[in-house]
């Protein structure tokens, strides 16, 4: 595109799809942005407002969500926080929402597809990216993670006195853990919000050392206790080993960890931030290895 004499203001893709808009030869609108992003490879999703529409386009790992609530004249896009109805809970891969004013009348159009795409949803949204009440790809957050939390019961059982999830990434599978395992679930390990404000900062910088400064330990839970500690997933393995240590402190006489998502393996170049794969301890250890490196007395994934 450079060649052709396409000039780039900025280094962001976003600004690809902008020249592909500006270079199509549809009549309208709507057909130039439906050329433009069939020749676009890889995951996206857009909001793009023209003279009288907002459009919104995914061929997407992160799910969009499509919702309304009135406004003045019209209605608005907004997510769960501000009570918006649902019109879709997630847009398909290749799919549309469109919605604008036409002689004065509120209109919308949801989910239609322009174009073929594959199901690429990032598995990380049911695994850790999103809330617990929401629903993607069809199925509750909640719900998934607690199955997974079931499942690891029963390909990774622990001989335990009590399960621990570790807050609040875990708090989902380690329900469905003691569910499956008829082991009781304790909050052994409580996020002090008071700290939360002070340690904010540091979180943008290194989220994993965050989270395992945030949790603190119930002595009285934790003390003599055969403890199964349940987390989402282990990246750097670096967290995993602080709350172990934590754990440990108050007492515990066994910790077995079990990680309710396989290990990660590799980085993502989808738009997530996530380690260089040296740095990520499940594709450079093997699970022995880890387990000794979090100093549990056993680790199950």
């Amino acid at each position: 595109m450079v060649r052709d004499g396409a000039i780039f203001q900025t280094t962001t893709d976003s600004e690809v799809i902008l020249h592909l808009y500006a270079r199509s030869k549809a009549s309208t609108a709507e057909g130039a942005i439906i050329e433009a992003l069939s020749q676009v490879r890889g995951a996206f999703s857009l909001t793009m407002m023209t003279k009288d529409k907002l459009n919104r386009r995914t061929r997407s790992a992160r799910i969009p969500s499509a919702g309304a609530r009135p406004s003045g004249r019209g209605a608005r896009r907004v997510f769960g926080d501000v009570r918006a109805r649902f019109d879709r809970s997630d847009l398909r891969a290749g799919h549309r929402a469109r919605r604008g004013v036409h002689r004065g009348t509120f209109w919308r159009e949801i989910d239609q597809a322009v174009w073929p795409a594959p199901l690429a949803h990032c598995v990380f949204e049911h695994v850790y990216f999103a809330d617990p009440t929401a629903t993607c790809s069809g199925r509750s957050v909640n719900e998934v993670r607690t199955e997974l939390g079931r499942l690891l019961a029963r390909e990774q059982p622990a001989d335990a006195d009590v399960v621990v999830p570790v807050p609040d990434s875990g708090v989902c599978a380690a329900v469905g853990f003691s569910a499956a395992s008829s082991i009781p679930l304790r909050m052994g390990l409580i996020r002090n919000s008071l700290r939360r404000a002070h340690l904010h900062r540091a979180a943008t910088v290194h989220p994993a050392l965050w989270r395992a400064r945030e949790a603190q330990s119930v002595k009285s839970i934790l003390a003599g206790q055969r403890v199964v500690l349940v987390d989402d997933s282990i990246v750097r393995g670096t967290t995993s080993r602080k709350i172990v240590k934590i754990v440990r402190a108050a007492g515990a006489r066994e910790v077995h960890m079990r990680i309710s998502c396989p290990p990660t393996i590799s980085p993502c170049f989808y738009g997530v931030d996530t380690p260089q794969r040296s740095e990520l301890i499940g594709a450079t250890h093997t699970l022995e290895e880890i387990c000794k490196y979090i100093e549990a007395d056993s680790l199950g994934i």
